[in-house]
């Protein structure tokens, strides 16, 4: 039975001391979504029968198959928890003394909502571990203040767990720590209490050492502690889990020890000496168990033993000292049954994770506080960031909130635009400015005032309509999908900016084309693709000038599902899709051996270019925005000078970087006193725009070629240097100049992350071969028979690269593939038979150009 109203749920969001947004993010398969049962079960949504095995969160069909999230989903829950009164959570004097008066004053209107102040809403969002969902969980982190890191006992911190905590604290969000499967531990690899504890460490310090490595000043120390109450050890599937709190209450009344000073003991190199009855801390040579060991592992683990033996008198024993009473249906239950039965109602997976929630994490009142820099993208002391930083809720107070991602309908093709309010209400019926991800203040593009139609709390599967939703809280708007693509801001005041647009730590490089089976369905397709293209914040649908529908995603499983969505939901006819198709990069691997030179087609201009590369850590600068266009010149150009080599007086006078005005292609003025000049800078920029777009070798983007200008003679009348006489001659001689710099093509590299056993490693170097990948590094888990590699894939060669691994290994290799680095290919694209020269040919062939590379003599003129 649910235990809550939407009234309750309704009044509880005013008290914004009381609301607690968080995400759960893990590596794939580390149970997070059956972890959030035991907190929808503790809801009262689902019975404690199911919880475990239910996964609430996982609403879609191919979900519950697959066994996998693969979209994230938020749900709104009501709890009370009653906390001691030391613990003040960070409210100051007067924070608390407004809480009590909106307390009084929602009892006072509203009679049958029963809250108090030990009320607390929690929205949570359940996202997916797959790495090629990465960019789900990046929109769920955007829209939370805390996380809950989970980590399996056994498998230790992964690549994933690795990703997404650094996407958290980058994004500022505070961690907490669930160590799970410990059921597994005690169970099949039956660890004994000391190694237990050296399992438990060793996870909660590579947590740290990550936590460590990307520390943000702002968010203060956000280490997990198990002393401080911040990590909580348990088993989802099983239903239970604790925190050293629960057992210093326990222990703490029994030796008369105040609770915090009994956590501290309970965890470290502290022993309890029974003979002398005191503390030490030596073991006296192995003779004393560490108190972990002694007060939480032991009694775990001869519990487990006792149930797992049938010992009934033991277990009837163990149970009056736990105080755990069986009921008379649950007192016929044998082996796990009865394991998981016993520890729910001895320690509830709920109690441990709402404790850790409500009391670790930071209620956005807080959070908001040091989140706000990160966050807006205008001043930081207009009307609109001074509300977000105050969180303010007040009637009148400027509306902010930011809409991260589309979740789709029961109606066909429609979305609900499900994103976080930052400040102010949002309301139904409510006249708003709904911004897209480009919009620049003062403008009119991508800018809509438009109504609300309606505000919902999302509940996992269902939704509750209310009538406004005020800031802190997680909410879905009906009608604002037709403006919006996949994400955006919505405000109210005329001068307010956006909120910062997400980065995604995947890049979309795996490319398919569509076509429907009848072409009568063209419509239809098209249609589709744009609702698909709304549902997921990844993936990319375009057209290209061949007329070839394009479905661009991070991996061979996104690509995979995107496809089955248009099909299934956003279609409803079959498509033919073509095999994955790679995007690569042109490059030029040396300087250019010759001046080129490209005359106007009126024969009166001339333009003299040279190609040379820039380095990779060049290119990364200029992709993670360090290098960017439009920055302050003498400032860009002495960190050019200083960290890249370059010549101080040419790096001040780069004209413009490409593709599209921000890629790792850079077109530099090195001219000395040429007359009207930058009369023709626009021109040549737009040429030299158009052939970083798509270079000669196969028509795919160049990466990491500088273009210099070395010498310019133009006509003296003003009509004969047009933009039509210069635009065609720039991209000539940026071709002819590249043609003659070693041109070469890059290839997106995929790292790979095998998990394997011993016995079966062999095989695994033998598929890597096969593909052209190899191993980097390889390194055993402590405690276990499992290797972890580190290798080097090619895309291209990546596809059914799982399966295939999977045939050869008997299922025991685990992969995970992730976007790394480009990477040149070996060879010469004009010399026949090598494998550059057969990949130019199959992609010039696959987008109908002429089957043979362009030959310079195409590009450069003579004098």
């Amino acid at each position: 039975m649910v235990n809550f109203t939407v009234e309750q749920m309704r009044a509880i969001m005013d008290l914004k001391h009381n609301i607690r947004s968080m995400s759960v993010i893990a590596h794939v398969d580390h149970g997070k979504t059956t972890l959030t049962d035991s907190l929808v079960q503790k809801a009262g949504i689902i019975s404690s029968k199911a919880a475990g095995g239910a996964r609430y969160t996982d609403t879609r069909a191919d979900e519950a198959e697959r066994g996998i999230t693969i979209k994230s989903t938020g749900i709104s829950m009501f709890f009370d928890y009653v906390k001691d009164p030391a613990n003040k959570l960070g409210m100051t004097e007067e924070e608390e003394k407004a809480q009590k008066e909106a307390l009084v004053d929602k009892q006072d209107t509203d009679s049958n909502v029963k809250i108090t102040e030990n009320s607390y809403l929690i929205n949570l969002i359940d996202s997916p571990g797959h790495v090629d969902f990465s960019s789900e969980v990046t929109a769920a982190l955007r829209v939370t203040d805390g996380c809950l890191v989970v980590v399996d006992t056994i498998d230790g911190v992964c690549v994933q767990t690795e990703t997404v905590l650094r996407q958290a604290i980058g994004e500022r969000v505070k961690p907490v720590l669930m160590v799970n499967k410990v059921d597994r531990a005690l169970l099949e690899l039956q660890l004994p209490a000391e190694e237990l504890y050296q399992a438990f460490c060793r996870s909660i310090e590579s947590v740290n050492v990550i936590v460590a490595t990307y520390n943000e000043e702002a968010l203060g120390d956000c280490q997990v502690d198990p002393c401080k109450g911040t990590v909580a050890f348990g088993s989802g599937l099983h239903q239970w889990a604790f925190t050293l709190k629960k057992f210093a209450m326990t222990y703490g009344a029994k030796f008369g020890v105040p609770e915090s000073k009994m956590m501290e003991k309970l965890w470290g190199d502290n022993y309890y000496d029974p003979s002398r009855k005191v503390w030490t801390n030596s073991d006296k040579n192995g003779t004393l168990d560490r108190a972990f060991c002694q007060f939480i592992a032991t009694p775990l683990t001869g519990l487990f033993v006792a149930i797992m033996a049938e010992k009934q008198g033991k277990v009837n024993k163990m149970l009056k000292a736990i105080g755990v009473t069986m009921k008379a249906d649950e007192k016929d239950l044998v082996g796990k049954q009865l394991l998981k039965r016993v520890m729910q109602k001895w320690l509830p997976a709920g109690d441990a994770v709402l404790e850790m929630i409500v009391l670790h994490l930071p209620s956005p009142a807080q959070a908001q506080k040091y989140r706000v820099d990160t966050l807006y993208d205008g001043p930081l002391d207009d009307a609109t960031a001074t509300a977000i930083r105050n969180c303010d809720t007040t009637d009148g107070a400027p509306l902010c909130m930011y809409i991260s991602k589309m979740v789709p309908t029961s109606d066909k093709g429609r979305f609900y635009a499900f994103g976080r309010v930052f400040s102010g209400k949002i309301a139904t019926g409510q006249k708003v400015r709904i911004m897209g991800p480009n919009y620049v203040p003062g403008k009119k593009s991508e800018l809509w005032v438009k109504n609300i139609q309606r505000t919902v709390i999302m509940m996992g599967r269902y939704t509750e309509q209310v009538a406004d939703v005020p800031a802190g809280n997680t909410c879905a708007l009906v009608g604002v999908d037709q403006y919006l693509l996949k994400s955006g801001t919505i405000c109210t005041m005329d001068d307010a900016c956006c909120i910062k647009t997400m980065k995604f730590s995947v890049s979309p490089v795996v490319r398919c084309a569509v076509e429907p089976k009848n072409s009568a369905d063209l419509p239809k397709l098209v249609e589709g693709m744009k609702r698909l293209a709304k549902s997921d914040p990844m993936v990319l649908c375009y057209t290209e000038e061949s007329g070839e529908h394009i479905i661009a995603a991070s991996g061979e499983l996104h690509l995979e599902i995107c496809l089955q969505d248009l099909q299934n939901d956003f279609m409803g006819t079959e498509v033919k899709v073509s095999d994955p198709v790679v995007s690569f990069r042109e490059t030029c691997q040396s300087k250019s051996y010759q001046t080129c030179l490209s005359k106007s087609a009126n024969k009166h201009n001339r333009l003299f270019v040279e190609a040379e590369p820039m380095s990779s850590e060049l290119c990364i600068a200029i992709d993670d925005g360090q290098i960017k266009a439009g920055a302050d010149a003498k400032l860009q150009g002495r960190k050019l000078a200083d960290e890249f080599g370059w010549d101080v007086s040419e790096a001040r006078k780069i004209w413009a970087f490409g593709p599209e005005g921000t890629g790792p292609n850079t077109f530099v003025d090195t001219t000395k006193g040429v007359n009207y000049l930058l009369e023709i800078k626009e021109s040549v920029v737009g040429g030299f725009a158009w052939a970083a777009g798509s270079g000669p070798l196969c028509e795919e983007q160049m990466r990491g070629c500088r273009f210099n200008l070395m010498d310019v003679v133009l006509h003296a009348d003003a009509i004969h240097r047009g933009m039509g006489q210069i635009m065609p001659t720039a991209r000539r001689v940026c071709f002819a100049s590249m043609l003659t710099a070693e041109p070469g093509l890059l290839e997106p590299v995929y790292l790979c992350n095998i998990s394997v056993p011993q016995d079966a490693m062999g095989n695994v170097y033998g598929v890597l071969t096969r593909r052209r990948g190899h191993v980097f590094t390889e390194e055993q888990r402590p405690g276990t028979p499992q290797m972890t590699l580190l290798a080097y894939l090619p895309v291209m060669e990546s596809f059914g690269f799982t399966a295939d691994l999977r045939s050869q290994t008997g299922g025991k290799a685990f992969p995970q593939c992730s976007f790394d680095h480009w990477e040149p290919m070996s060879g010469d694209p004009y010399t026949d038979g090598n494998k550059v020269n057969e990949v130019v040919l199959a992609v010039r062939k696959r987008k109908g150009l002429a089957p043979e590379p362009p030959a310079i003599s195409k590009y450069l003129d003579k004098l």
